[in-house]
């Protein structure tokens, strides 16, 4: 397990938007890696953003979230594995606008 301490817990205090603005966080750096052929830190950045999904997975009772979040974790795979450079920036789009909503949800408190 490589986020050790957000599985004892912490992640499942988070909200859901800081959660996803997260997972985004490691598709950019899954994405930029890969694009500059670092395969190493492509493939640590790609395992790293798995297991934040799972944990988001495990988190949500929701049909409609669990649904849109095993189809986002399974496209992101596919992207990943076949190399689809296009693919993996509209991934890396979908969840920066989760980011950006966490990020201005918090300036208005």
């Amino acid at each position: 397990m490589l986020h050790q301490s957000l599985a004892a817990g912490r992640w499942a205090d988070m909200s859901f938007l800081n959660q996803m603005g997260n997972i985004g966080s490691e598709v950019s750096r899954t994405l930029n890696w890969k694009k500059k052929g670092n395969e190493e830190r492509s493939n640590s950045a790609f395992e790293r953003t798995l297991e934040l999904m799972d944990l988001t997975i495990q988190n949500h009772k929701e049909y409609a979230v669990l649904r849109e979040l095993c189809r986002m974790r399974d496209c992101f795979c596919e992207s990943y594995l076949n190399n689809d450079i296009d693919d993996l920036e509209k991934i890396n789009k979908y969840f920066f606008f989760f980011g950006l909503a966490y990020s201005m949800q918090n300036r208005n408190k």
